[in-house]
């Protein structure tokens, strides 16, 4: 199984919060891929701390990172404007990391639920 890690997951195993980093290391030992996307990818860098620079490099270096493509950004707008059709406001950011989990058929690893109402979209718990 393909596991898309969310931007506070991601935090969660640089900061070392809770037992994230045990928790993902159980998933690779039962031969599950780690990836994020590239949205995910800038959330953290955005919010990095200075002295977080080499470890979030090593993270991030260390699982899949799958691009933006033309498909999950037309997936994404498409999702957000039906959302938004329904009185629903979601974010595109967010939208985009679903539509990722979607194309590569990834579960999300995600603390916030809430924020991925899509169909076929699948979880993993974060802890």
């Amino acid at each position: 199984m393909i596991i898309l890690l969310d931007t506070a997951v991601l935090i969660d195993v640089l900061r070392n919060r809770g037992n994230c980093r045990d928790h993902l290391a159980d998933f690779v030992e039962q031969g599950h891929t780690l990836a994020t996307s590239a949205i995910n990818v800038g959330e953290v860098h955005a919010g990095m701390r200075p002295h977080e620079a080499t470890e979030t490099d090593r993270l991030l270096r260390s699982i899949e990172s799958y691009p933006t493509t033309g498909t999950i950004a037309r997936h994404a707008g498409m999702l957000k404007f039906a959302y938004s059709q329904k009185g629903k406001t979601l974010s595109l950011p967010d939208m985009m990391v679903g539509a990722t989990a979607l194309e590569h058929g990834a579960s999300l690893m995600t603390d916030n639920r809430k924020d991925f109402p899509l169909p076929g979209l699948t979880f993993v718990p974060a802890s």
